[in-house]
């Protein structure tokens, strides 16, 4: 069975890249247009094997998604993909549970290697 990964962004555009990349690669995807919407989908889906996140979204950031999922006790490996290239906040991202942190654009490769390495497809 395939592995579900939620892709959490809130541009249209980068969730349909993140999906095709990922779905070629075998996996199942989910999709969340912000990080409210990504925590429901977690909450009222426990087959999820990961997330990959945006940190920039309204409504609930990717950060404060990151750390509420953990803070509820979810073991769910979370990727951070983002634009966002601060010290401070990879630090705070690794700190609240993240398994690692993509830089947009991504390569697809990266992120696929990364999804396996992590779901252990």
């Amino acid at each position: 069975m395939a592995k579900t990964i939620l892709v959490v962004d809130d541009s249209s555009t980068v969730r349909q890249q993140v999906a095709m990349a990922l779905k070629q690669a075998g996996f199942a995807i989910m999709e969340a247009a912000d990080g409210l919407k990504g925590l429901a989908a977690i909450e009222a889906n426990p087959n999820i094997d990961m997330v990959v996140c945006d940190v920039n979204m309204p409504n609930l950031n990717g950060l404060e998604m990151l750390e509420r999922v953990k803070s509820k006790g979810h073991k769910l490996p979370i990727l951070m993909l983002t634009t966002e290239g601060q010290p401070s906040m990879i630090k705070r991202a690794k700190q609240a549970g993240a398994v690692g942190w993509i830089v947009k654009p991504f390569d697809a490769n990266q992120l696929i290697q990364a999804a396996k390495h992590l779901t252990k497809a």
